[in-house]
């Protein structure tokens, strides 16, 4: 029972991880990537796809991404979608495909996203935390009906801590790496 309440608690604790790391994907270090428009969708025939349903996303250079719709009719829509985004680029149309160059990030720019950054890593700081209150509660339970002793629930909240401590050394070691990236120049 304890071995299950610890189990279930690492394996949330790296659900978060990953999705931290996501969520830093997400955040643009100034160079094209195509995972920057993960995130973009567009209505195609009455329901909201992603935009690597309806077109191909490719790297023209390190700082230009291209999107080439697969029906014509797509490629203003497609175009109105990443302008209404949230990156903050201007999409080029040129015949089928649309380039989108990617503007070099400024100081106060990086020093904005790294900000995000920190905050998205308290987010998963804050998460962790309650996973580690919801089995550290379960185990309360379990001693409150007598199904574990007090040593057994003390060794088991030793256990579930060290995990917590584990988990945010990882979400630290996420966010350095994210605002090295996001630093340089």
């Amino acid at each position: 029972m304890i071995e299950d309440i610890k189990k279930d608690a690492a394996e949330r604790m790296q659900k978060s991880v990953a999705a931290l790391g996501n969520a830093m994907a997400k955040i643009r270090a100034g160079r094209a990537h195509t995972s920057l428009l993960d995130h973009v969708v567009v209505p195609y025939y009455g329901s909201d796809v992603a935009l690597s349903q309806v077109a191909n996303v490719g790297i023209e250079d390190s700082r230009t991404l291209t999107v080439t719709p697969w029906e014509k009719p797509m490629l203003s829509v497609i175009e109105k979608a990443i302008m209404t985004s949230d990156l903050g680029v201007n999409p080029n149309s040129a015949g089928m495909t649309i380039r989108i160059p990617i503007p070099p990030l400024t100081e106060e720019r990086r020093r904005d996203l790294v900000k995000v950054a920190k905050s998205e890593a308290e987010g998963a700081r804050v998460a962790v935390r309650n996973i580690r209150r919801d089995a550290n509660s379960t185990l309360k339970e379990l001693l409150k009906e007598k199904e574990i002793s007090e040593d057994e629930e003390r060794g088991a909240e030793e256990v579930v801590q060290k995990l917590t401590d584990d988990v945010i050394k990882q979400v630290e070691q996420v966010l350095a790496d994210k605002e090295a990236d996001l630093m340089e120049v």
